[in-house]
């Protein structure tokens, strides 16, 4: 497959590796837009690096001069993103001891990447939607109308179009932020070559800043990293990489070896880990992943329960119900009579779970937030949203 010159260039400038059709067709359609000042959404998985291509549209635009700012909408507490973004003068709340410009005001003429987009709530989804319609914004606690000149670029892991179903996104802001839709592939749809290539660049890129030999795969290993679904994409296989880099002293990995290093080693067994495009649970994170891994098998070995109480208690006349389970629908009797009493099931659903998580490390960290969420493996934003959720106040 031919590659624009072009593209070649941003890849070796911006350290993109891969050749997979939808890559190139994600770094072409950035280059294309980047001269305009159209409203750009990023959208993949968490992991497959959209963060690079806000910058190859900033560097290959007529702003490139101007202020470039990057935006973790999600790392912000909601009480204080619209000071974050659109700055306050002093005394418009506690501990506003001075007038701040905000990041629109200070990226006049530049460009603005929000991350995490799907993360802001509504009143400043609101305050955005102005900035993009007409350029215009006001301070926290004043009344006074100011203006900016900014592009910006927006990205998210998260399914906005069903975020706007649920009400948690505004339409209006959707169809304005994504003006340019650029989808960036997930790993494990990149072909096999892409994700060796990757491989061989991180092995190669930790051995030389360690002064060490080079790992490499064997046949079996190869096939095993390539079959493998990296729900975490390209951070997550150079993680791995490194680690396999730094801890094995067998330059040669074998596929035993590998397995190791992989976490999802029960992803056949288990789909629900591999969400699908269809599928109506929504994970946000890989501890929520195996809790519920966790249910499914303790519904299982209570099924098994009940089956083995009905074979002992014999031949009995019972009404039957029609009971419908994820992969297949079968009958269970509703009663048994004359056998053996069976254990009443547990019922933990994964909302319970997850709240007495939440509170064990709220308690944990006598009330610290922010570092409860790092122990969680959860943006600030989340946690407060699950406080709020849970009535965890």
């Amino acid at each position: 497959m031919m590659v624009k010159a072009d593209i070649q260039q941003i890849k070796q400038r911006y350290g993109i590796i891969g050749n997979c059709a939808a890559l190139n067709r994600a770094i072409d359609v950035a280059l294309q837009v980047a001269p305009t000042d159209l409203s750009v959404l990023i959208t993949g998985e968490s992991g497959v690096g959209k963060e690079t291509f806000p910058q190859i549209i900033h560097q290959n635009s007529p702003r490139k001069h101007g202020q470039y700012i990057a935006v973790n909408c999600g790392a912000i507490p909601e009480g204080t993103i619209d000071s974050e973004l659109f700055g306050h003068e002093k005394g418009s709340f506690t501990g506003a001891l001075a007038d701040r410009k905000g990041y629109f005001e200070v990226a006049d003429g530049g460009t603005v990447f929000l991350d995490e987009v799907g993360e802001l709530p509504i009143p400043t989804q609101a305050r955005l939607l102005r900035v993009l319609e007409t350029g215009e914004f006001i301070k926290v606690g004043s009344s006074k109308v100011l203006k900016t000149n900014v592009r910006i670029v927006a990205a998210t892991n998260v399914n906005l179009v069903q975020a706007v179903g649920e009400g948690k996104f505004r339409e209006d802001l959707f169809y304005r932020l994504s003006t340019v839709p650029i989808n960036i592939p997930p790993l494990r749809e990149r072909g096999a070559e892409d994700i060796l290539l990757l491989f061989r660049k991180f092995a190669s890129d930790c051995a030389e800043k360690y002064r060490m030999p080079a790992i490499h795969l064997d046949e079996e290993a190869r096939q095993l990293l390539t079959s493998y679904r990296w729900p975490g994409n390209v951070r997550e296989l150079k993680n791995i990489t490194e680690r396999i880099s730094i801890i094995e002293e067998n330059r040669e990995i074998t596929s035993d070896i590998l397995r190791q290093y992989l976490p999802d080693v029960a992803i056949e067994k288990y789909p629900v880990l591999v969400k699908k495009e269809n599928d109506q649970k929504i994970f946000n994170s890989e501890r929520e992943i195996l809790y519920q891994v966790l249910f499914d098998m303790k519904k299982d070995v209570n099924e098994l329960k009940k089956l083995v109480h009905e074979i002992m208690g014999g031949n009995i006349q019972v009404p039957v119900r029609e009971e419908t389970y994820a992969s297949h629908s079968r009958q269970i009797p509703s009663t048994i009579q004359d056998a053996v009493p069976v254990e009443e099931e547990e019922t933990l659903s994964l909302e319970e779970v997850e709240k007495e998580m939440i509170r064990k490390a709220l308690e944990k960290h006598n009330g610290r937030r922010k570092n409860a969420a790092t122990d969680l493996k959860i943006s600030e934003r989340t946690l407060y949203r699950k406080i709020k959720e849970y009535n965890l106040e």
